[in-house]
């Protein structure tokens, strides 16, 4: 039996297309409570979110969703996304949050940052910071003060000869050191795990040819080599995210997905 697809009259009982204010027969008014009706979802899709926040790398914890429902979403030790285990997020670390339509990260101030995956090729600003495989990378342009100069007995100091460049790349270790540094022979220097200008072969996720810094003026360049793993810039202040893109917080990797329906 085909189920009804009007409402019926409680008056005599006539069937009253969809729409309509009053019975057709009788001049009945339909209850407004039948007028305005509309369809009603199940738990969560009464409030479905706009965007979701989806665990890719975080201790156990991968493949976990975080449904961005409200207007602010702060993540941290503390707040409403919370990651207490994790000693390099900040207790109020990012904040998620809406922006005509869209959804923007912003750095609230964390000691570690905010890092985004680029897409092709970024502009870097000297003193930017940067993630490729394990390894985190400051672009650097200021030569460092001199101290190859004589002895107060006229004695030079011996070491290996300086070549002239413009910029240098320094490996930031764990801390703030200054580890692994390369200066551009050239206009541009690349990372990677082997063949590259700077390398490091035990690093699983590096790729053979990661990432490529150049030069052109006073402007630098950020390039990904299709690494498999990405290339990660820490962003000034905030960012307007799209479906598919990778943030880094701390030791967590999220991917953003966006709700299209």
């Amino acid at each position: 039996m085909e189920p009804a697809r009007h409402y019926v009259c409680r008056s005599c009982s006539t069937a009253v297309p969809a729409g309509h204010k009053f019975c057709g027969r009788c001049g009945t008014p339909v209850p407004a409570q039948v007028r305005d009706l509309k369809t009603n979802f199940f738990g969560e899709m009464q409030n479905p979110a706009k965007a979701k926040l989806i665990l890719i790398r975080g201790e156990g914890m991968e493949g976990t969703s975080f449904y961005l429902k409200a207007e602010q979403h702060i993540v941290g030790r503390e707040g409403q996304l919370m990651f207490p285990d994790d000693p390099f997020v900040s207790p109020r670390h990012a904040n998620f949050f809406y922006r005509d339509g869209h959804l923007v990260v912003r750095d609230e101030g964390s000691l570690n940052g905010v890092y985004v995956r680029l897409r092709g090729a970024v502009p870097l600003q000297p003193g930017q910071t940067f993630l490729a495989g394990e390894q985190v990378f400051r672009l650097d342009t200021a030569e460092p003060v001199s101290d190859d100069g004589p002895a107060s007995d006229g004695t030079a100091f011996y070491a290996s000869p300086r070549k002239p460049s413009n910029f240098r790349l320094s490996q930031i270790f764990r801390g703030g050191a200054v580890g692994m540094c390369v200066h551009a022979e050239g206009t541009s220097i690349v990372v990677g795990r082997d063949g590259a200008d700077l390398n490091f072969p035990e690093d699983n996720y590096m790729s053979g040819e990661h990432c490529r810094i150049e030069r052109d003026g006073e402007a630098f360049t950020l390039t990904d080599l299709d690494s498999r793993n990405g290339t990660y810039v820490r962003i000034d202040a905030e960012r307007v995210l799209e479906d598919g893109d990778f943030v880094f917080i701390g030791r967590k990797l999220l991917r953003v997905e966006m709700n299209t329906n």
